[in-house]
């Protein structure tokens, strides 16, 4: 269990992030870490996809590969499948689900051909343990496979997180549409506000002025006190044979043993007071509600956090597109939006507060919209491409300065 190869999947757009954060974690490099699209190889140890699984903020799953081989037709996916020595991972006691992806795959029906892995599955159980083999359960496996099929090559997974890696344990309480972890993580990473590779974190104050539920700050909080990312949950490692109770122990203790750390100022406000409240019950649960100051109020009226007047970073992700479908209606400042209109009034307005009150400051804001900085009557300082689930976004940059950040038209 010493040379395995995990994949970790991410959100398109997070690849070097995740790359950077991995070696921080376990010192891997070269031939041993490689970031390719959509995600992360990496050559480690059964140790290391533990401890990954533990502290990554980035990465969506830790996956060991079984298999990759070429393939033409179902039944070349029956025998690659046939070739896996199931048996050393689980036992015909548990239950497994397979989850198949495909890009330009030649095969008509995805479901046949998880029909086909999950019989070649089964079928090696029945053969090593005299005709007893492990039922499907699609809701709550003990153990998930993961396919994937491009136009003439598989690989075949099989999971160790579980519950995808966004699902920290402390969000309960949540809106129409909320942020996953993992992409707040990655804008965290992308504005420079914490460094995946050492896990410093700047000194800067930061402010979430559309906190929604929290998820910004609260990710920014465990951060900066140092709690890993999945110390409140569980994971899918627990249940595979190889697992061993007492290096995921020493594990953990090493986590729980690292020397406290101060957060710096974190502030989050949001115009729904009942989702300040929700945000607050979320940062209980997360063990950092001394380190996050949340109010409720108009992202166009709020003044710099107190505490904070000279400067530091705003990262938001405002109710935009698909986001304010979810609802029909979503309320941005103090205004009620129908899903038709851009949203261009209230943004403009916003950049003409910051300018006015917030000169110094840096806001970084995740939208799918390219012509953001255009309804803003600002120019971005940087663009960071990078995917919210389907919907492919922009992490613009905008610094701050009084006055307009535009030439005067001649």
């Amino acid at each position: 269990m010493n040379q395995l190869q995990l994949f970790l999947p991410c959100a398109a757009g997070v690849e070097d992030f995740l790359a950077q954060e991995v070696h921080g974690l376990t010192g891997l490099a070269g031939d041993d870490l490689m970031a390719s699209r959509g995600g992360v190889f990496v050559r480690g140890s059964w140790r290391d996809a533990m401890k990954l699984n533990l502290y990554s903020r980035l990465a969506q799953r830790v996956l060991i590969e079984l298999a990759h081989a070429p393939y033409r037709s179902e039944n070349d996916l029956y025998a690659i499948a046939s070739g896996v020595a199931w048996e050393i991972w689980f036992t015909p006691q548990q239950t497994f689900k397979i989850e198949t992806t495909a890009q330009h795959s030649p095969l008509t029906s995805l479901n046949f051909a998880t029909l086909r892995i999950k019989d070649a599955i089964a079928d090696r159980f029945r053969a090593k343990a005299h005709g007893v083999r492990p039922s499907i359960e699609t809701q709550r496996p003990d153990v998930r496979v993961f396919a994937h099929l491009t136009t003439d090559s598989c690989t075949l997974y099989i999971d160790t997180s579980g519950e995808p890696l966004f699902k920290r344990g402390w969000r309960q309480d949540t809106g129409d549409a909320p942020l996953k972890e993992t992409l707040a993580a990655a804008m965290l990473a992308a504005s420079g506000w914490w460094n995946p590779e050492t896990g410093a974190v700047s000194a800067a104050p930061l402010y979430d002025p559309c906190c929604g539920s929290g998820t910004i700050a609260i990710e920014a909080a465990q951060i900066g006190l140092g709690i890993p990312a999945g110390a409140l949950r569980r994971f899918g490692f627990e249940k595979l044979l190889p697992f061993q109770p007492h290096v995921w122990e020493s594990i953990q203790n090493e986590a729980a043993d690292q020397p406290a750390t101060v957060s710096p100022p974190i502030f989050g406000s949001d115009v729904s007071h009942r989702m300040v409240d929700f945000a607050e019950r979320n940062a209980e649960r997360a063990g950092v509600a001394e380190a996050i100051q949340f109010r409720g109020g108009d992202a166009l009226q709020r003044m710099p956090p107190e505490g904070a007047p000279q400067g530091g970073v705003i990262v938001l992700n405002p109710p935009y597109g698909e986001r304010i479908e979810v609802g029909g209606v979503a309320r941005i400042g103090a205004r009620e939006q129908a899903a038709t209109e851009d949203g261009g009034e209230f943004f403009s307005q916003l950049a003409s507060h910051w300018k006015k009150n917030y000169a110094g400051w840096t806001a970084w804001m995740l939208t799918p919209d390219l012509q953001l900085p255009k309804r803003m009557r600002l120019k971005e300082s940087r663009r960071v491409p990078m995917w919210n689930g389907p919907i492919e976004c922009r992490l613009f940059r905008f610094d701050m300065v009084a006055g307009s950040a535009r030439a005067p038209r001649p």
